[in-house]
């Protein structure tokens, strides 16, 4: 499993989100708090509090392609020296 942390910002955001990970076989999560709700589902990310970062769960471990496809949504984590 990859996690990382992404940003939908508004409806269009979470259309094209839910399109794109729609193309994929293997299974995302979103989790907000203690909800955790399938990627798949543009009803089920709507649920979510959209005003905060979102935790992206990827159940795959060659999700390369995916994470390129999603990148605009992605916040980038600082690296600490």
């Amino acid at each position: 499993m990859i996690s990382t942390t992404i940003k939908l910002d508004t409806i269009n955001d979470v259309k094209d989100f839910v399109n794109t990970v729609s193309k994929y076989d293997f299974d995302v999560d979103l989790v907000s708090g203690r909800y955790a709700v399938d990627a798949k589902s543009i009803m089920g990310i709507f649920s979510l509090d959209l005003s905060k970062p979102i935790k992206m769960d990827i159940y795959s471990e060659d999700c390369t392609p995916f994470l390129e496809a999603v990148k605009n949504f992605i916040i980038p984590t600082e690296k600490s020296n």
